[in-house]
């Protein structure tokens, strides 16, 4: 070969292989959820440092789209054909209606969900541990019974408690429910159920179970709690009742006890199977995880103004302590 067609040849290469480069698209992650914006951008903060983590930088080897329903959940349907349609590379889903709306829009884009209930239960999976299908993810365990247990500590001598739940997140009501209604009887306490399917029933809801007189109150996990922490703290003050919680933040706010799995470590470990995916694992071969970080939070000053005293071993059992 000649001198000059060897630098021709080497030139053309040179040249053609930054459109070559650039000829291939980053992958697109499409985040689709029906959160409170309040857990909702804390889960997803905690998502996208985890996958910074896993080497997918935003802007420079990966991308996101958004869908967010808030609180409808009637609109998920729509919005997880919209990521799909769009031609995403993987869904991150959360909470459980939104993973249901993922895996009826798509069986052949991998969907990595969070969720509050048993994925196999609700038809997520075939099992926890060989997934099948497009599907995989993080379980949160299903704490209500436990929270029950804990205000039943506080309050041993109470015969009733009340219980408010969103009924139209139906699998994760019903599963929750469940355990909640099997801690009552074992405890020998009944459950004063109240529905609440949007923020602005929370005032009414307080009214009616109050008019009840329970002992205390456990909220529901699901988003309409975990989202408006700060109205219920306020609520359960002006009625002066005992309230347990499913989110930190509700009892670094004034409330008197949380306990719950932790969004950030939940959505941490998302993201780690979101990274192993993009790499090129798939989802039936990767083993649904159940969270296992659970945070108990007391508020002594609040349980002070209550006058209720925390047993010494539940203060021992504590991860943090507010005075």
């Amino acid at each position: 070969m000649r001198r000059r067609d060897l630098i021709t040849l080497v030139g053309g290469a040179a040249a053609l292989w930054p459109l070559t480069a650039r000829a291939q698209p980053i992958p697109v992650v499409g985040f689709l959820s029906s959160d409170a914006s309040e857990i909702r951008d804390r889960r997803f903060r905690a998502f996208r440092q985890g996958l910074i983590e896993s080497g997918y930088v935003e802007g420079r080897n990966i991308a996101f789209e958004y869908r967010f329903s808030e609180e409808r959940f009637e609109k998920l349907p729509a919005l997880a054909a919209e990521l799909v349609n769009n031609g995403v590379a993987l869904i991150v889903a959360s909470p459980t209606p939104a993973a249901n709306a993922a895996k009826a829009a798509t069986k052949s884009i991998p969907v990595v969900f969070v969720v509050g209930v048993d994925p196999v239960q609700t038809g997520l999976v075939a099992s926890l541990a060989h997934p099948g299908g497009n599907l995989t993810g993080i379980a949160n365990l299903n704490l209500a019974s436990k929270r029950l247990e804990l205000l039943h500590e506080l309050l041993p001598t109470a015969k009733s408690i009340g219980y408010l739940v969103n009924l139209t997140n139906t699998a994760f009501a019903e599963s929750e429910a469940r355990d909640l209604k099997a801690a009552a009887q074992t405890l020998g306490v009944s459950l004063l159920i109240v529905n609440v399917t949007e923020p602005s029933g929370l005032d009414g809801a307080f009214a009616a179970i109050m008019a009840a007189k329970p002992g205390g109150i456990v909220l529901s996990g699901e988003s309409v709690f975990l989202g408006n922490s700060a109205r219920l703290v306020a609520l359960a003050s002006q009625y002066a009742v005992p309230t347990v919680y499913a989110i930190r933040g509700a009892t670094e706010a004034g409330g008197l006890v949380s306990y719950a799995a932790d969004p950030v470590d939940a959505a941490r470990q998302a993201a780690v199977y979101a990274a192993r995916i993009l790499k090129g694992e798939k989802p039936e071969n990767l083993p649904v995880q159940q969270t296992t970080k659970v945070e108990l939070i007391f508020n002594l000053k609040t349980a002070k103004s209550l006058g209720l005293v925390v047993p010494l071993p539940l203060i021992g059992r504590a991860d943090a302590v507010i005075e």
